[in-house]
């Protein structure tokens, strides 16, 4: 399997895609030091620059498109201005678009699979209103013309799934101090399959 990493830091994404056998391909990151860091951890890695700059359709496809868009909008500790209005928070949209291009491009074989990280305050941004688009932007790539419906109760639950058809989509919130962290550092981790129910 081959993996392409948007808003890549410094490599969380391919690097454990790496472990697990499955190969880094390219990465999108505009900052000078990350750029450094994956390139001496991953020298046959393909360095795209601006996401806003790369078309889908052009990049050599990938099974997986990891992404963890900007969380500055969406954070509670932020204004939690939201994913349409927040300046960097709706590079989201960036990446759905990166995801659509490659798709329409390869006839829908390529990527399989999407993987979005962000900070639990998406849950709560807009009163839950920018997770659910999140959720309809990648309903909307997967080709499907399905309204996503308001959260349970006016709030999202940690974990959950939208199944359409021929694709999923399920999430679910981790907290790092039970894997290995040695502080407490929850997010959200959404992954999306194109290809299956």
């Amino acid at each position: 399997m081959k993996l392409g990493s948007l808003f890549d830091g410094s490599g969380g994404f391919p690097l454990a895609g790496a472990l697990f056998g499955i190969e880094p391909v390219w990465a999108s990151e505009i900052e000078p030091y990350p750029i450094r860091v994956t390139t001496a951890r991953f020298p046959n890695m393909k360095h795209l620059g601006d996401i806003t700059k790369i078309n889908g359709a052009e990049i050599e496809p990938v099974d997986i498109i990891t992404f963890g868009s900007p969380c500055q909008d969406l954070s509670v500790a932020g204004k939690q201005l939201g994913i349409h209005e927040g300046e960097r928070s709706n590079l989201f949209f960036e990446a759905v678009r990166i995801i659509k291009e490659m798709r329409d491009g390869t006839s829908d074989q390529y990527p399989r699979f999407a993987v979005w990280e962000n900070v639990p305050g998406a849950f709560s941004s807009n009163k839950g209103q920018d997770f659910r688009a999140v959720l309809q932007a990648l309903c909307e790539a997967a080709g499907a013309d399905i309204p996503v419906p308001e959260p349970p109760k006016g709030k999202w639950t940690h974990s959950g799934t939208v199944v359409g058809d021929g694709f999923s989509i399920a999430w679910r919130l981790y907290d790092a101090q039970f894997w290995g962290v040695p502080q407490r550092r929850k997010r959200i981790y959404l992954i999306t399959d194109f290809g299956s129910e």
